[in-house]
């Protein structure tokens, strides 16, 4: 079982959403057959067969094993990820196109970008798989607290232009064999809280964001 799916078929994404399918799949962390997640779901075992088909039939669950006990084969089946993200490409007509309204200040073009990266990046896993063949990618994810809204912006204004420079002195457009990656960096407050406490945003202090791509 790997650590993380990306779904990108559209009906595989419907039966994901599903409230107790995805109890299920949030079960079947741990191999378990239809009898032991009857009890669990607080469904009958015909139920949950129907909805394991479901499941196994757009490949969220896969069989581990077959145990015969008297006259009756149980099927022990187990997710076939730990946890699973939607791709915008399952909602092809509507994702969103970071190339539509670029503003490096609006926090709904950051979300376009974050849309892309998940649709690209699930791609290139599937193609990567495929082939047998490593999927080269680096990540930073790390947090900063500004004194002021007015450090926030030094901050990103200075961190956009060393990416830019580090960009400029890296990429070579004419390299034989070379190969373009995308480069995004974001930035955006922490969720410290829950919704429902959560005070209204500040306002954006002028000066560049932080996404920036190649």
């Amino acid at each position: 079982m790997i650590d993380v799916a990306v779904i990108d078929d559209p009906a595989a994404a419907g039966v994901s959403l599903d409230p107790v399918r995805a109890r299920l799949l949030a079960a079947l962390t741990a191999p378990g057959s239809a009898t032991t997640l009857a009890a669990e779901v607080g469904l009958s075992r015909q139920k949950v067969n129907y909805h394991l088909r479901a499941l196994e039939r757009h490949g969220l669950i896969e069989l581990v094993e077959e145990r015969r006990k008297g006259n009756v084969t149980e099927r022990i089946v187990q997710a076939t990820a730990a946890s699973y993200v939607i791709s915008p490409a399952a909602l092809s007509a509507v994702a969103p196109d970071p190339g539509r309204a670029p503003d490096q200040l609006s926090a709904r073009w950051l979300l376009a970008l974050a849309a892309r990266l998940v649709r690209e990046v699930g791609e290139l896993i599937k193609r990567s798989t495929k082939a047998g063949q490593r999927l080269a990618t680096f990540a930073i994810d790390g947090e900063v607290r500004f004194a002021s809204a007015a450090d926030r912006a030094a901050f990103a204004e200075e961190l956009g232009a060393t990416v830019n420079r580090l960009v400029a002195k890296y990429h070579d457009e004419k390299a034989a064999g070379g190969r373009h990656h995308r480069l995004i960096v974001a930035l955006h407050p922490s969720i410290t809280r829950p919704a429902d406490d959560e005070p209204a945003p500040d306002h954006p202090a002028p000066g560049p964001a932080t996404s920036t791509e190649e």
